[in-house]
Order: structure tokens, then sequence, then C-alpha cells
């Protein structure tokens, strides 16, 4: 892809996944994404593998000088590197090795997706308390500057993998939002930490958007998207659940489509929620991946309908734009996550004729 000549890293019509997919199998989760992903795949997580093979876990291992090791409350920082790093390392290297063999002689965009430093540092324990790396800031400076390294390396392993890709780097920030808040608990849970200031939390997201040296894209699955921080800390895009997006946002949606960032909009829901009777009639049709065409235009309408009440013009949408589902899809079924890979895909290629077609 030529940068003079393209304004966003991904071709127009483009879709793409969060991250997870079902199962154990590399082989099938990869083959699955290339298949149904051509303008836009991505090296899939398959937490189902267990400790490592997660998002979190994964994006562990690429820190540098600064081992973790799991416990039964999830991951902490370590004396020395062991076994659980270990083989959180060995499955990423044999996912690289797949991906290699599988994409061999591709060229275009494509994503990879790494934990941010704040989801990080409120996830991760410090080496002698169960505090939270986020409750001593020495630790989160330490945590900002290793992420940043291992993320450059990451994005170097990928590229001498794929020397044709134009890669798309993910930085996965759902706890951001409480990070700024001060809604993270405390270890004993009687308390809650103090909230970062939103230009501190932009400057150690840029520390680590910056080393990547790649477009990068910060996605925040949750309420209250800071897109005001995302931006100011260097992001070329923000990805988030539709479903989630409050209308009061969506002016600063708006700013951030203005400021000519790109946008990730997860418009299909991963897991079907049409049982409850919670979710609104748009979020219902975007559930059913199984309805084909059918859905995928209601899908497309949904994306349009959101650009319209922002008041951005229709031309831009089809290439700024990526449709995705709303998160990860570890917990669907492979047929299900198949389909709503399949959906994103002709709901992003159906854009342009609804446009035409006027649909409101």
């Amino acid at each position: 892809m030529n940068r003079d000549v393209e304004p966003f890293p991904w071709p127009a019509q483009s879709a793409t996944g969060v991250g997870s997919m079902p199962g154990t199998s590399p082989e099938e989760a990869i083959r699955v994404v290339l298949g149904e992903l051509p303008n836009l795949p991505y090296l899939p997580e398959l937490p189902g593998r267990g400790p490592g093979a997660d998002l979190v876990g994964r994006t562990l291992a690429m820190l540098v000088d600064l081992p973790s090791e799991t416990t039964a409350r999830g991951w902490r920082l370590a004396e020395r590197r062991g076994r659980d790093l270990s083989r959180a390392s060995g499955l990423l290297e044999r996912d690289l090795d797949v991906l290699e063999e599988a994409a061999e002689g591709y060229s275009g965009a494509f994503k990879i997706q790494l934990a941010g430093p704040w989801t990080l540092a409120a996830a991760l324990e410090l080496t002698r308390s169960i505090e939270p790396v986020l409750a001593d800031q020495g630790a989160v400076t330490d945590l900002t500057a290793s992420l940043a390294e291992g993320a450059a390396n990451h994005v170097r392993a990928v590229r001498g993998r794929l020397p044709g890709a134009d890669l798309v780097v993910q930085f996965d920030e759902p706890s951001l939002p409480r990070v700024l808040a001060g809604s993270v608990p405390s270890a004993s849970g009687l308390r809650r930490l103090a909230p970062v200031d939103v230009t501190a939390a932009a400057e150690g997201l840029r520390t680590v958007l910056a080393a990547a040296q790649a477009p990068a894209l910060v996605h925040c699955c949750a309420p209250e998207v800071p897109f005001e921080c995302l931006t100011s800390a260097g992001a070329s895009g923000i990805s988030f659940d539709l479903s989630l997006l409050r209308r009061r946002d969506e002016d600063a949606l708006g700013e951030v489509a203005e400021a000519g960032l790109g946008i990730a909009i997860g418009a299909v829901p991963a897991v079907d929620d049409t049982r409850d009777g919670s979710a609104s009639r748009r979020d219902r049709a975007a559930a059913r991946p199984d309805r084909g065409e059918g859905a995928a235009r209601e899908t497309a309408a949904a994306v349009i309908s959101l650009w319209r009440r922002i008041g951005l013009p229709l031309g831009t949408l089809t290439q700024q734009v990526v449709v995705t589902p709303a998160c990860g899809l570890a917990g669907a079924s492979p047929d299900r996550a198949r389909a709503v890979l399949a959906q994103c895909q002709a709901a992003a290629g159906l854009i342009p004729e609804l446009i035409e077609e006027g649909v409101p």
C-alpha cells in the first residue's frame, strides 16, 4: 500500500476482527481470518489454549527485562523469567510460524494486537504485593518502557515473517476508562486507586504507540471511550463497541473522525443477545450473522446511520471506517465466529451501495 496515496492504513470497504478466536488450532483460526477478511486480516489470539495464549499473557511475553508469572488471581511481576513466560513465548512463536506459512506472499494491510500499557498496569500485580502495578508510579514507568521496546521487537518479528504486509498495530485498552475515572479497585477491594491524569495517561500511551513505528489503532470495548485522550496520544485510529457508544459521546467521535483518524466500528455482537430481550432492534438485527445479506445490510445501515448523526460526509465513510465485531470472538462457536467475520466484511462491502440507495 502506498502511504503517499492512501489516507488510511487499510483499503476501502475493509473489515477486521478485534483479536481473539475460539478453539485451540492456530492453523484453523488463521485460515478463517485470511479467508473471511481479505482487506484487513489479523493475527488472532486463542485464549482457549490456556494462560499465555490470551492477549495479556501474549503481551507479557513480549516485555523486555520485566518478567512475570501466573498466580491463582492472574499475572504478577516476577524476579526471573520462568516456565509461564516460556510457554507464552512458545505459543506466540508457533502462531507466527503458522502465519508465515499460511500467508506466504501476502501483501497489503495486516493487523496485530497487543495489550496497552494502562490495561496491563491494571491487570498485572506487583512482585511482592497483590496490588496492581497501577498503584506504583515507578512500576508503571518501567512497564511502559518495557512494553514500548517489546512492541517494537514484535513489529520487527512480524515484518520479518510477512515482508509484503503493511502492519497496523492495535493496542487494546479496555481498562483505560476505569484508570482515568479512579475506579480500579485495590487488592482488598475496599478502596479505589487514584485516577490517572488524562495528560499523563496520553503520554504513557504515546510512548508505546510511537515505539511501534506503524499505524496504531487503539481499541476500547468499554463505555465512556476517552476519545480526547486517545487522540492526544497520537493514535492513528480508534476502535469501539457501537452498542456501548452513548449519544452524548457522538460529538467527540465526530471530532476524532474530522481530525482524520481511522474509525473501527464494532457493529456485530460476538455472541447472540437476541434471547434476553435487552438489546435494541438495531443490535438484535446485527446479532444474527446467519441471515446472510439481510443482516449485513442492517449492519451497514447502522454504520451509515451513525455517520449521518455525527454529521460527516458519506463520501469518506467507506475508506475511513472499518467494520468489526463488537469484541473478541473467543466465546463464540467456531461456526458463529466465521459467520460474524463474514458479516462484517459483507457489511463493509455493502456500504457504498446503501449510500447510493439513500438508506437513512
